[in-house]
């Protein structure tokens, strides 16, 4: 983990980070095995930014998503319900040459100087690759780029961040019914339910997503269940920035599970149009 690049690595993988999303990967990091609560990461991670817990939620999901975790089955984040968030894999501090003892010293020394000289190697190779490949990685980028529409969204699977997640079934037809009324406004292309379903639960940065389905904008979110009250909380994401162009919560009686996604995707169909093209335009 990089908190300087805002980067981590998984299995050889890097992966990039929002600054938000890497200030709550350290503060519950910090402070491992215990309960973090909503309104702590709310102060360490939004500091002066009047936002709703509606924002760590969805900062969890988004950081579980890149991290590949499962929350029915945590290996990093545990949700404790009412309380917080836990840290459950296992934090240990990176090693340095203090760690190593003094009669080692030199033999790191020489390992260290063999890598710097093998990093330079793979580093004059890369460049001339890149020199070599210039011209044909450009028009590969253009032709991706001229692939992704200026209006077009996908609309991946709701998360289920219910006590217990026994609401898969409705967060799945939450993200069926938004695809049925966003594929009705008429110039915007939106990708069907079996590609949007493909990525559920898949490690994916959500930029790969979006060049995968060929698409600028991309909405997610999550349900949660207080009794026999329904939240819905949604948001619209510019892929290739990772900026929020829009979010909104959505609170309901859930006595007629298909009269509340048909009533909540209407809602949310109507500011998406407006929010699309309002929004501003990549440079």
């Amino acid at each position: 983990m990089n908190p300087a690049s805002s980067e981590i690595s998984r299995n050889e993988e890097i992966i990039r980070l929002d600054v938000r999303t890497m200030r709550l990967l350290l503060c519950l990091a910090e402070r491992p095995a215990e309960v973090v609560s909503i309104d702590d990461l709310l102060n360490k991670v939004w500091p002066e930014v009047n936002v709703s817990s509606d924002s760590v939620y969805q900062a969890v999901a988004s950081l579980r998503r890149q991290l590949g975790d499962d929350s029915r089955q945590p290996s990093y984040i545990e949700t404790v319900p009412r309380l917080g968030y836990r840290m459950v894999a296992k934090v240990t501090p990176w090693p340095d040459s203090a760690a190593v003892p003094a009669n080692g010293l030199a033999s790191v020394r020489r390992r260290r100087r063999w890598l710097v000289a093998i990093a330079a190697v793979i580093a004059l190779a890369f460049i001339l690759f890149f020199e070599l490949h210039h011209k044909d990685a450009n028009r590969l980028s253009s032709t991706v780029i001229a692939a992704q529409s200026p209006k077009s969204i996908a609309v991946l699977p709701f998360l289920d961040l219910t006590e217990g997640m026994k609401e898969e079934e409705f967060a799945d037809g939450m993200t069926e019914e938004l695809i049925d009324k966003l594929t009705k406004i008429p110039g915007l292309r939106v990708p069907s339910p079996t590609s949007s379903f493909y990525f559920k639960n898949k490690h994916v940065p959500l930029t790969d997503i979006a060049k995968n389905l060929g698409v600028v904008y991309v909405l997610d979110g999550s349900i949660r269940k207080s009794g026999n009250r329904l939240r819905v909380a949604a948001r619209l994401v510019r892929a290739d920035s990772g900026y929020v162009i829009w979010s909104e919560t959505y609170d309901r009686p859930f006595n007629d599970a298909v009269m509340v996604q048909d009533d909540i995707a209407g809602e949310v169909t109507k500011k998406l149009a407006g929010s699309i093209d309002s929004a501003p335009k990549a440079q």
